[in-house]
């Protein structure tokens, strides 16, 4: 049976939070890694494969300023940033200026230079050599940054691995809801506080919990409100505090959670977190659901940061770990229409 997260508004603290959907047909949700991969970019690729094709004419076209300033218009509707985008444009006028070519030859270049960017900015969970991994996960409300936890979960537990979560947002009672109706679900344990309390007491008791009872993974939600970037930080130092009290390599990991639909101004906000939080990898959520999937191009290049997970849909199987050139891949899939041809 397939476990699928509805995408939704961030209800208000006091709502009911909706259970999530369990019995959407297995035949919906793509198989294999490169076929998920495809479907959650889908709409990225449209824009790459589509609108760079537009430019041509049925008999290739010359490469001049006026076609590099369309390409450049094309590219940055992806959101993969004006560097990448700049990059892709001069290798293209630097190789093919003056000469008539077709779009094959185009998209091999994106191709290139989107790997040349992206290739060291994968990386594995760093895990606990020994005892439970701690996992901090951080980002804005409404970045999917629970269902992102939920999809973690998910992950560990089909692995074999026993998770304990800490419901540390304790500002939106929703969440904590969601959270324990996610865990329950998914096989995992989770420990809770009450509404409004100090969210370093329930990291706390969630990584004892974590390591009377043996697990493998410990997860911890954090407040996804920024406040201010000093009450942010202190709370986010005192949960880092009491963790390495208990483990001293902990956390492992802080993840930060960027949601790939809301544009520049969630890579905005999100700095607050990398810097307040002490931040290892990204997750960069709804994939899916953009047109702009080559914002994980600026989200590397300016956080400086792996990209560990991309979220590519609503089902608990879509969270994949990053890999550059399968992202890529997938991005130009049945871009070329013939063999690119060689630089």
């Amino acid at each position: 049976m397939a476990l699928f997260f509805g995408r939704k508004n961030t209800p208000p603290a006091e709502s009911v939070a909706e259970e999530p959907a369990l019995d959407t047909p297995e035949k919906n949700a793509p198989k294999g890694l490169l076929d998920r991969l495809r479907a959650g970019l889908a709409k990225t690729a449209q824009v790459l494969n589509t609108d760079v094709r537009d430019l041509f004419k049925r008999e290739g076209r010359l490469v001049d300023e006026l076609f590099l300033e369309e390409l450049r218009a094309t590219l940055v509707r992806t959101d993969m940033g004006p560097a990448a985008a700049e990059a892709i444009v001069v290798d293209v006028r630097e190789r093919l200026r003056a000469r008539v070519v077709d779009p094959d030859v185009v998209i091999d270049s994106i191709r290139r230079q989107l790997l040349a960017r992206l290739e060291q900015a994968s990386a594995a969970v760093t895990m606990a050599a020994s005892g439970p991994t701690v996992i901090l996960v951080t980002g804005v409300n409404g970045s999917g940054k629970t269902t992102s936890i939920a999809k973690l979960a998910h992950r560990f537990t089909q692995q074999g691995k026993r998770v304990v979560l800490g419901a540390g947002d304790t500002f939106r009672a929703a969440a904590v809801e969601q959270l324990g109706m996610w865990a329950q679900r998914l096989g995992a344990e989770i420990v809770r506080g009450e509404s409004g309390s100090d969210p370093a007491s329930v990291a706390h008791r969630a990584v004892a919990r974590a390591i009377e009872v043996g697990a493998d993974i410990c997860i911890i939600d954090t407040a996804g409100r920024l406040q201010t970037q000093a009450n942010l930080m202190q709370e986010l130092a005192k949960i880092r505090r009491v963790i390495a009290k208990q483990i001293p390599e902990a956390p492992h990991e802080v993840l930060l959670v960027i949601d790939a639909t809301a544009g520049q101004n969630a890579l905005s906000q999100a700095k607050g977190f990398r810097e307040a939080a002490g931040c290892t990898g990204i997750v960069l959520a709804k994939l899916d659901g953009s047109a702009r999937g080559g914002v994980i191009v600026p989200v590397t290049e300016q956080f400086g940061l792996p990209v560990k997970f991309v979220g590519l849909g609503e089902g608990a199987d879509d969270l994949e770990p990053f890999d550059p050139e399968r992202f890529v891949a997938a991005l130009l899939a049945g871009a070329f229409a013939t063999t690119p041809a060689p630089s």
